[in-house]
């Protein structure tokens, strides 16, 4: 799976924008704030129809214009996609796939896949918890559409229960209604969740023992608030012995939205004890762990996005990356590219970039 080419008008400082790209590396250079990772964002936006910056559509439109328009033309084993998005002012936006248009975010998962590695997800390991299920999410929804079904709804039972605690109209017939709708669809996102972290664990054993050269093992392990055991009927329980809580709150307390997952390098909780280097590599080691685990279920690679992230990591950890994406179209953003030479063939891409054009 490979990016063709790009088409960008109006989008951020991009007016007029139309480029091709190779199946290998493609390289965009140049000093910070020209737009470089406007390029990746746009990629990224393809995939799942939002920003990885932002949660505010309109901020990716140019501020002289109504709306802006991505498309991209992908290359897959059995049949390329054209995926083209109209972003409007309005916070509305227009997504067709090989001209037929798409009724609801989730029908576009799965058309596209990439993976991003950006400087925000260096924080993901040391931050809040939030961060890490948002990845473990997005890794999952565009890989299983029925499981971004069940988030959704998941979600949209989970807002209502909470709008229900907080009512003076108070009924529990109601509220167990909620109750048993939630735990179906806790119960399969759990379970997914369960099986992506044994895939991370199969995969990222031998990726961090590379990258750290034998020195670390790390294990991922996932940190639920209900007991995994007949985890429907615990679930219940849960819920019903902290409706009083909750109540005060106005806050379901337990489930899939309060989850998270621990990483150990040697035993030893990285959050709370390991360097800041431990945990980028660890972040490193879930996204290249994502590469296989996409491959293994979908046939093809995803394209990796790499966005100023190089410039971040160690001599060794760079040295990892850049040795292992020859087969994986692989975009990446930097301002020289000093280090990149040995890792450059006669099919990579360097595109210079300055005030939201391509120069070269």
């Amino acid at each position: 799976m490979y990016v063709k080419n790009i088409n960008l008008i109006n989008y951020r400082n991009y007016e007029n924008l139309s480029i091709e790209l190779d199946k290998s590396v493609n390289v965009f250079v140049g000093d910070n704030a020209q737009g470089k990772t406007n390029i990746v964002e746009s990629i990224y936006y393809g995939a799942f129809a939002k920003s990885h910056r932002t949660s505010k559509d309109k901020e990716l439109i140019n501020w002289k214009k109504d709306k802006a328009y991505i498309s991209l033309l992908i290359g897959k084993n059995r049949l390329d996609k054209k995926i083209d998005i109209n972003i409007l002012r309005d916070g509305k936006k227009a997504i067709k796939v090989n001209s037929i248009k798409v009724g609801k975010i989730g029908e576009l998962f799965g058309t596209f896949n990439v993976v991003m590695f950006s400087p925000e997800d260096l924080k993901v390991i040391k931050e809040s918890p939030s961060l890490r299920r948002r990845l473990l999410d997005m890794e999952l929804s565009q890989i299983n559409s029925k499981y971004y079904f069940n988030l959704v709804q998941y979600h949209k039972i989970l807002n209502e229960r909470n709008i229900l605690l907080k009512s003076k109209k108070f009924a529990e017939d109601v509220l167990e209604v909620y109750d048993l709708q939630l735990i179906e669809y806790a119960d399969y996102i759990v379970s997914k969740r369960l099986e992506y972290i044994d895939k991370i664990n199969f995969y990222g054993k031998s990726i961090h023992n590379d990258i750290t050269s034998g020195k670390e093992k790390i294990e991922f392990k996932y940190n639920c608030t209900v007991n995994l055991d007949s985890y429907k009927s615990n679930y219940l329980k849960k819920l019903k012995d902290n409706v009083l809580r909750d109540r005060e709150k106005g806050l379901t307390s337990v489930g899939p939205h309060r989850d998270d997952f621990n990483v150990f390098i040697n035993e030893i909780d990285a959050k709370t004890f390991g360097s800041q280097g431990q945990q980028r590599t660890s972040i490193l080691t879930m996204k290249f762990s994502s590469l296989k685990i996409i491959k293994e279920i979908t046939g093809e690679y995803p394209v990796l996005l790499l966005d100023d992230v190089l410039s971040e990591l160690d001599v060794n950890r760079k040295k990892y990356i850049l040795s292992s994406i020859r087969d994986i179209q692989t975009i990446i953003t930097c301002t020289g590219v000093d280090d990149l030479g040995n890792y450059l063939d006669y099919r990579s891409k360097i595109f210079t970039v300055s005030n939201g054009k391509i120069l070269n």
